[in-house]
Order: structure tokens, then C-alpha cells, then sequence
């Protein structure tokens, strides 16, 4: 771990990481890419220590309030969070400056800020994105080693139900030959039921592979799965989008079961609920 003083904190769209880099350790993960420019280790985590300071400045000179997202590169509830609590101290000016908040994680240490995430949502709006790859809970442990499992995420999520606070998952990725399974969807889609998750974001049953994250995902493979390596580079060469066999059986699963029980499935429509701001649902009241 090192730290850094960064330029700045938003995105255009208003997006932050706190953090570069991931300890999580899942096989997957697309942010380990090379298009990123990481000049340091993934696992090395980059801490950007002016966080708090850039986005109490930023926050104080913005004319409208809007939602603040975090968690879209690397996940702000990682194992340093504990100590460094850099996350919580920018959820404290969101709160402050009555902003609203979209916060993605895998990890079940977002409960620790329970109490202010409900307070953002009783002045505006929270949202919790949980992402959910895999039901059963041992080979959760072996695809993303370093979190908690997927049974841990989904009491997470409804806890936050019960909080009256709206979640929303990310089915993603799907790996084939590892969770492209009739019985694996079908269990994560039980999870979000129960939960009474607002949303669902589902890019389809697949995953990307390019420079940087390929070479891990293989080697992995090579780890956790013997002789798979083989079978992808036969099936999908260097393809950058790796489409399971069975998409569309599962993709006319998932949009069924989320239409019988009202779970919002369109990806441009979770996207909008996750940044519109109440503010814009009164204004539009008006005319």
C-alpha cells in the first residue's frame, strides 16, 4: 500500500475511486487490464489521501446536487478500508452536503456505514450495488478469494431492505464452463427475489478478456481449473468478449424471472435510476 495526493476526485459523471489497485483477488477482474495505465502492482493499493479534502471542495462549488458514485474500478470497502476508513469519511461530506451517493462493492464491511448511508437516503437518495457471480458459496471462495462470499453479500443486501435503502446487482461476470449453469442463475436470482432488489444489471452470460487481465484469468485457470486454459483459447482465441454457449437459454431465463417479480433488468434503465437525483423528479413535477 502507498499513497499519493491526487489532481482531483470526480469524474465528469461525477464517479470516484479512492482507491487503484484490489486485493480481492478474483480470477476475473477486468481492472486488472493494461488500458488502465497502472504503473505500480494491482495488489499494491494506491491510496489517493487528499480524497476527503478534493471532494469537500468539489462538493461545495457544484450548483445542483446529483448522485456521487464509487466502486466502478476498485472496490471502496476493500481490506484496508478497516484501518484507513477513507471511504467513510467521504460518505460523511456526502451526507454533509446533502448529496446522493451509488456505492458498488462485493464486501459485506459496507454495513459498517450503515448508519450514514441511511441518512444520505432519508435526505436524497443511496444506493448499494452488490455484485453477485456465483450462488454456491465454496466456489465463491475459489473465483473471488479474497471477499466475502455470495451468502454473506445477499444477508448484506437484505439488510439494507430492511433499511429501506435500494439495491441493485451485477450479474457479471458469468464464466463459462465455471458458472454458465441453469442452477447457478437460477440460485442468484432466488437471492435478488428475497432481497427485493431494486435492479438487476446483466451485460449478458460472459465476460472480457484483454491484455493484462487475460494473462491473469489463464494463469488462474491454470490454478483453480486444470486443463480449462486449453479449452478457452481452442473455444474463443483472443477474443475480447467470451459469450457462454448457453446465453441465450440463461438470458431468457433472467429477463422472465425478473419481469414475473419486478425486478428492473433493462441495463439504460438501471443506469438512469442509479443516477438521477430525487431534485430532478421534483422539478419535473413543476411543469
Amino acid at each position: 500500500m502507498h499513497f499519493v495526493n491526487a489532481k482531483g476526485i470526480l469524474s465528469p459523471q461525477n464517479g470516484m475511486n479512492l482507491y487503484r489497485g484490489c486485493t480481492h483477488g478474483c480470477i476475473y477482474c477486468d481492472s486488472r487490464s493494461r488500458c488502465y495505465g497502472f504503473n505500480h502492482e494491482f495488489e499494491d493499493i494506491e491510496v489517493k489521501q487528499n480524497a476527503s479534502e478534493l471532494l469537500e471542495q468539489a462538493l461545495r462549488s457544484k450548483r445542483k446536487k446529483c448522485m456521487i458514485g464509487t466502486g466502478s474500478m476498485c472496490d471502496p470497502y476493500m481490506q484496508c478500508e478497516e484501518s484507513l476508513g477513507l471511504t467513510r469519511k467521504c460518505l460523511e461530506i456526502i451526507e454533509r452536503y446533502e448529496f446522493g451517493v451509488a456505492v458498488q462493492t462485493k464486501s459485506d464491511r459496507i454495513l459498517r456505514d450503515l448508519d450514514i448511508l441511511k441518512r444520505i437516503n432519508e435526505k436524497g437518495k443511496c444506493v448499494v450495488q452488490m455484485t453477485l457471480t456465483t450462488y454456491d458459496d465454496k466456489l465463491s471462495k475459489i473465483l473471488e478469494p479474497n471477499v466475502c462470499a455470495t451468502g454473506e453479500r445477499v444477508k448484506a443486501l437484505q439488510t439494507f431492505r430492511d433499511n429501506g435503502i435500494p439495491t441493485i446487482v451485477w450479474l457479471s461476470p458469468i464464466l463459462p464452463f465455471i458458472n454458465d449453469t441453469r442452477e447457478n442463475i437460477e440460485g442468484i436470482l432466488e437471492d435478488c427475489i428475497r432481497a427485493k432488489v431494486y435492479g438487476i444489471i446483466c451485460f449478458g452470460m460472459g465476460l472480457t478478456l484483454r491484455e493484462g487481465n487475460r494473462e491473469y484469468f489463464y494463469a488462474m485457470l491454470d490454478k483453480k481449473f486444470p486443463g480449462l486454459k486449453e479449452k478457452y483459447q481452442k473455444r474463443y482465441g483472443k477474443a475480447y468478449h467470451i459469450s457462454s454457449d448457453k446465453n441465450q437459454e440463461l438470458m431468457r431465463l433472467f429477463e422472465e424471472t425478473c419481469r414475473k417479480h419486478d425486478i428492473v433488468w433493462d441495463v439504460d434503465e438501471c443506469f438512469r435510476y442509479l443516477q438521477d437525483f430525487p431534485e430532478q423528479y421534483r422539478q419535473m413535477t413543476l411543469f
